[in-house]
């Protein structure tokens, strides 16, 4: 009976050490990490482009065309951009310029990117390069070319953006068209984009 009694006893002690050994090997819980979303290494941009043609006389009219930039991301603030238009379309046809001008624009230079608000990104860079005025009898026709601009991108997804984005740059043309040899004189355009920007 004292036997019997015994078991009984070791056996209730066991059931009630075990399950808090047990639950005592539970690793605990981990700390919630939080998801910013996935980092991409690449912005691609292509959209329509305006820039006004200061460096073409008698021209009160601008042009547009098409505007794109490739901008290689480091980190979460920094990027290297390298940015191109060509505009050949005059925007108004009272005032425009004679003959058939055009612009391209090649340029490249860093970037600083942050969140703003929300789906909202703004972005600054500033760009240096060279600047091609075509259709028209200046001579050089290519100058350097460089300035500063500002946008946003307003997110529909992690990967896709609407843009908007403005610059001042600045050429180094003749003073008149028909002038052959460099100039002092710089003149500033201003340039404008809109159009849709892809993350990979």
């Amino acid at each position: 009976m004292k036997r019997t009694f015994l078991l009984m006893m070791l056996a209730a002690a066991c059931a009630v050490i075990l399950p808090r050994s047990a639950g005592a090997q539970i690793a605990p819980e981990k700390p919630h990490v939080r998801d910013t979303g996935p980092t991409y290494k690449y912005t691609a941009f292509a959209g329509w482009g305006y820039t006004s043609i200061n460096q073409v006389n008698q021209s009160r009219s601008g042009l547009q065309g098409f505007s794109v930039s490739l901008t290689r991301n480091w980190g979460k603030y920094f990027g290297l951009s390298a940015d191109g238009g060509h505009y050949a379309w005059q925007t108004t046809a009272s005032n425009a310029a004679t003959g058939n001008p055009s612009v391209d624009y090649y340029l490249g230079g860093p970037e600083l990117h942050a969140t703003l608000y929300g789906p909202t990104d703004i972005f600054v860079h500033a760009l240096l390069g060279i600047a091609h005025t075509g259709g028209v009898n200046i001579a050089p026709s290519a100058s350097p070319a460089g300035g500063v601009g500002v946008g946003m991108d307003y997110k529909f997804t992690p990967r896709v953006a609407l843009r908007l984005s403005g610059d001042d740059v600045f050429s180094d043309f003749t003073v008149v068209p028909y002038q052959h040899g460099d100039s002092p004189h710089i003149r500033w355009n201003a340039r404008a984009s809109l159009g849709l920007v892809y993350k990979f």
